[in-house]
């Protein structure tokens, strides 16, 4: 019997799916396939399922985390493509957590949060409380 898990995705809802497919792709998500209401994206081997479909409040309490290995790189890049100006969402600097990240904050279109950050050593000294 073989009980491997080969991959988990989300779906993420879009209020409107058009702008979000926009939005995910200037983020710098590859679209690899749209199609019935449902679009695969994927940077690397993180990946998700876009759908056009969102019932109230669905969108605003789902948070998504994306790991990566330069938090900073990825600031100085989302902040310099001006994606919160440009699709009216909201991007946060870079902080260190008490969960032992640094990461930031970014809303897409609809509303859904993405913690995006990276691991860092633990050292309690560093750490809010």
């Amino acid at each position: 019997m073989n009980l491997t898990v080969t991959e988990i995705k989300a779906f993420v809802p879009a209020k409107n799916f058009d702008l979000s497919l926009r939005f995910y792709q200037d983020l710098g998500f590859t679209l690899a396939s749209s199609g019935g209401g449902v679009a695969y994206f994927h940077h690397g081997h993180a990946a998700f399922l876009l759908q056009d479909f969102c019932l109230p409040g669905l969108a605003e309490n789902l948070m998504m985390h994306l790991l990566v290995e330069d938090v900073d790189a990825w600031w100085q890049n989302l902040s310099s493509l001006k994606l919160a100006e440009k699709y009216g969402t909201h991007l946060e600097p870079p902080a260190l957590q008490v969960w032992g990240m640094r990461d930031f904050v970014l809303t897409d279109p609809s509303g859904v949060l993405w913690r995006i950050g990276q691991n860092v050593p633990h050292d309690p000294a560093n750490l809010k409380d």
